[in-house]
């Protein structure tokens, strides 16, 4: 079988027209070079090369060989460097799944520095809980998704990159100046007031907080981290945030108090969730660091 390197030999020949010099540009010894393209010239059933001990010479069919040859070259460079392309970071195009508690505190921080780091990486971003997105992810039609755990993945892998606490969310008038911490025995006394089903964030916070369902009974609840908070400056109960939603929640509502829920640390943990045969982690990684240094400045 005809390969490559043979090919390479050859048109090494055909550019210098000494056997000895093409050797020395192959790094090879000349009686490889000269073994290789015997080899090749028999194979193909024609002389590429006339040659004596004084010069080379190219055939008028070993011609029309090389030819074919540098094609082929081309053609195999190509294809290294498509393979390179696509083993660099976010050099093809992304769909992200990120879920409603998450979004609009990571991406106003994760898309600026994205765009300055990788100025032709394309992210499809999708908003949805996290059930769905891990649906997503297992079926194919997403690439990835950020969630918070602990959540059941259904045999897909989670690459954890950021964790953080909770914190109880209320009017300054309701806490004494000298509080900065919280119980789960203390928020019981609370009116407190959760996103509706289907936020694993609900689910997270009773889990830390030790509450069956049951006694999370309030009748008012909603869908999103902005609404929780507008329902407590409207005096109708208090609530619990994640660190990462304070800057937008908390700290641009003065009237707002913050107050670190004293449970076992993390609270929750947020994780990259992935297919077991997904092919691109090198663009994964560079992602879980883009994240890691927008939460981390978002913190700070």
């Amino acid at each position: 079988m005809i390969s490559l390197k043979q090919l390479r030999y050859a048109l090494a020949v055909e550019q210098t027209l000494h056997f000895k010099k093409a050797a020395e540009l192959c790094n090879v010894s000349p009686s490889a070079l000269s073994t290789a393209l015997n080899e090749l010239e028999k194979q193909l059933g024609l002389h590429i090369f006339e040659r004596d001990n004084k010069k080379v010479l190219v055939t008028p069919i070993g011609q029309e060989v090389l030819t074919k040859a540098r094609e082929i070259k081309l053609q195999v460079d190509e294809l290294q460097h498509l393979t390179a392309e696509y083993q660099a970071p976010l050099s093809f195009p992304v769909s992200l799944g990120v879920i409603p508690t998450i979004a609009p505190y990571l991406l106003p921080k994760l898309l600026p520095n994205l765009q300055r780091k990788y100025p032709n990486a394309q992210l499809n971003i999708i908003e949805a809980q996290s059930h769905e997105l891990v649906e997503k992810v297992r079926l194919g039609e997403i690439d990835t998704a950020i969630l918070a755990l602990p959540f059941p993945l259904e045999g897909l892998l989670s690459f954890e990159f950021w964790q953080e606490d909770f914190y109880w969310a209320a009017l300054k008038s309701d806490v004494t100046e000298e509080r900065n911490e919280i119980t789960s025995d203390e928020l019981i006394e609370q009116d407190l007031i959760l996103l509706s089903e289907g936020h694993c964030l609900k689910d997270h916070i009773l889990d830390v907080c030790k509450l069956p369902p049951a006694e999370n009974s309030h009748a008012v609840s909603a869908t999103s981290l902005t609404t929780l908070i507008q329902m407590v400056l409207g005096n109708l109960g208090t609530t619990l945030v994640p660190e990462m939603a304070l800057g937008q929640l908390i700290a641009q509502n003065k009237e707002l108090s913050a107050v670190h829920l004293n449970e076992p640390s993390p609270h929750r943990r947020i994780a990259f969730i992935l297919r077991p045969n997904y092919t691109r982690m090198s663009s994964i990684e560079a992602l879980k660091d883009l994240c890691t240094t927008a939460l981390s400045s978002n913190i700070e």
